[in-house]
């Protein structure tokens, strides 16, 4: 899969997420663009955007979106929360459909 790590994330996690396509939003060049733009710009491109912005499924149309978000669950950003539940963002990449919302962790 191509996956789009939002800069919320670190980007060490993009080496955990093996077999995948891993690209970060900064090396994109779109840090600081808005969530509504992102999607736009992400979709076509990548297949999911793993992402730790809990307000995303409130603030925009998810269903109607040609990429899956995975949302990343942890108590904080640092790979030493993350890293406990890369197994839980695998798992949702792998079963990723467009339009969904998948949660990882706990």
């Amino acid at each position: 899969m191509r996956v789009l790590l939002d800069e919320n994330l670190p980007v060490g996690l993009a080496a955990e997420l093996v077999g995948h396509q891993v690209t970060t939003v900064s090396g994109q060049g779109w840090q600081g663009v808005k969530n509504g733009e992102l999607l736009q710009r992400a979709q076509g491109t990548f297949e999911v955007l793993v992402t730790m912005d809990r307000n995303l499924e409130f603030q925009q149309t998810l269903s109607s979106l040609n990429l899956c978000i995975a949302l990343a669950l942890a108590p904080s950003n640092r790979m030493s929360d993350l890293h406990p539940i890369v197994p839980a963002i695998l798992r949702a990449i792998e079963t990723a459909r467009p339009g969904e919302l998948l949660r990882a962790g706990a």
